[in-house]
């Protein structure tokens, strides 16, 4: 029987006239996502319950690990009470209050750090600026030392040294606007240092000032902050002062301590006497 091209049954869709491994259309499937691709994360294992073993296989994961305390969220549970009402449950309150006791110690131990360093570097300047003191070769490089040195050592911008005048001293040839030709010796008035410091003061500290120009001299201008040490150098001697001034407001402060200052003023004190050769 001859075959008849029309009644043929056409090959199913697909590949090759071969059904695919999709339905019996023969349409392919959608493409799916390599699941593998996600096996490659580190993370694949991690969740709640794995956290949440992992925590108490280990009881002293916070303690290993304390800077977690502020990253972590505390719940916020709430309590039936006895009577019906809502207890807010404590625990919360109590992490806060942990957190910033954490926050409070962490920031006193930088701010004992700071200090520290800065009072090392302090100290150290302190000795340096007596070792020039006791170095001098001579009386009039000892006052060089103070009036010009010092500022440097110390890392401030004025450091001058006051005598007060007493009616027997005042000899014009001596002076130079008021000045003994000694750059930065200053003589002042009678009365001064006592007008500045007070009867017993040994040392003031101020904060914030407008820089005193019988102290000062023209560099007066520029102080914005000081120290005053009285020194007292001999008891044949009149009063004497000395004073550091800086630029800066707050670089010297009441609260500052002043055991160094006391040291340099000594130190001073005795060098002076030594030179003079003073009764003490």
């Amino acid at each position: 029987m001859p075959h008849n091209a029309d009644d043929a049954t056409p090959p199913p869709r697909g590949c090759n006239g071969k059904i695919g491994p999709g339905d019996a259309s023969g349409e392919q499937p959608e493409e799916r996502l390599d699941s593998a691709s996600a096996d490659d994360s580190p993370n694949k294992h991690l969740n709640d319950t794995t956290v949440a073993d992992y925590l108490r296989e280990h009881p002293d994961f916070l303690v290993r690990h304390p800077e977690l305390i502020e990253t972590l969220v505390p719940p916020e549970r709430r309590l039936d009470g006895a009577a019906g009402g809502v207890v807010l449950d404590l625990h919360r309150f109590m992490l806060e209050r942990l957190r910033g006791e954490m926050r409070g110690l962490r920031d006193s131990h930088d701010f004992l750090v700071t200090t520290g360093r800065s009072n090392m570097s302090a100290q150290a300047r302190i000795h340096e600026a007596v070792l020039a003191i006791l170095s001098a070769p001579t009386f009039e490089r000892l006052i060089e030392t103070v009036t010009d040195d010092l500022a440097i050592l110390l890392d401030i911008d004025v450091a001058t040294l006051c005598v007060e005048r007493r009616a027997e001293d005042i000899d014009a040839s001596e002076f130079e606007g008021g000045e003994i030709k000694v750059r930065g010796l200053h003589r002042v008035d009678v009365g001064t240092v006592t007008r500045l410091l007070g009867p017993k003061r040994r040392l003031l500290l101020r904060e914030e000032i407008a820089g005193d120009i019988d102290v000062f001299g023209p560099m007066a201008g520029l102080v914005r902050s000081d120290a005053l040490i009285r020194l007292s150098i001999s008891p044949v001697t009149p009063p004497a002062l000395l004073a550091l001034g800086a630029r800066q407001v707050g670089a010297f402060h009441p609260q500052q301590g002043s055991e160094l200052l006391e040291f340099l003023a000594r130190s001073l004190e005795i060098t002076v006497r030594a030179w003079l050769d003073l009764p003490d």
